[in-house]
């Protein structure tokens, strides 16, 4: 069965903005074209983000896209989310895998070639590779990642390289070109006074870059 992975995955957020709710976010993304919506809520209980993460995938099943839990793979599997992004410190991937299947999602954040070679040996099907540039969106105490890291990750791995941090319409020709087969975005999404307008120019600038260079998704 082939997974999609996507090309823009939005991160939606309500720390850094408080106007919209995570499934107006998303709403709003997929209008402006997010082919991959992640949950992403470290502060809410467990069972508020049971209930909010239901309500966003229903709303990405309607659209055909897929809903990915950010951390939470107990918060996945309680509403059969199409998968979960994982963080360094958070369950592994092979943990995961084995109690999600083969048919689940799983995405794994990886800042050096051996980090995202081992989360490919682990099962996981593509790497989040960043921060790429100054963020706000969340405390990063190492510097921004180079293009030629960018690009060393995405020769060392066979899945896709999806690069997040500080990612906007004006960067993303740059990550593709260094090899990022997508983008995930946040603050320059969520952030925007009118977000499905910023999902848009995004995802125009993907489909630019994308068509120039082609990707593995």
């Amino acid at each position: 069965m082939k997974k999609t992975i996507g090309t823009f995955h939005l991160l939606t957020d309500t720390v850094n903005q408080e106007r919209y709710t995570h499934l107006e976010l998303a709403e709003l993304a997929l209008a402006g074209g997010a082919d991959v919506i992640q949950l992403r809520d470290k502060r809410l209980p467990t069972g508020s983000l049971v209930t909010i993460a239901t309500g966003v995938h229903e709303r990405c099943a309607r659209h055909g896209v897929p809903l990915i839990i950010n951390d939470r793979v107990d918060v996945a599997m309680a509403v059969d989310a199409d998968g979960v992004h994982l963080g360094l410190n958070d369950v592994p991937v092979a943990v995961a895998r084995d109690l999600l299947g083969p048919d689940k999602i799983i995405g794994a954040t990886a800042p050096t070639v051996e980090d995202a070679q081992r989360a490919e040996a682990d099962g996981a099907d593509y790497i989040g590779f960043g921060h790429m540039y100054p963020t706000r969106s969340k405390d990063k105490p190492m510097q921004p990642k180079r293009p030629d890291e960018l690009r060393a990750v995405c020769e060392a791995v066979s899945i896709p390289v999806i690069s997040i941090g500080g990612i906007t319409a004006e960067r993303v020709g740059d990550v593709v070109a260094a090899g990022a087969d997508g983008v995930a975005a946040i603050g320059s999404v969520c952030g925007d006074p009118d977000p499905e307008l910023a999902a848009r120019g995004i995802r125009d600038a993907i489909d630019r870059a994308v068509d120039s260079r082609g990707v593995r998704v």
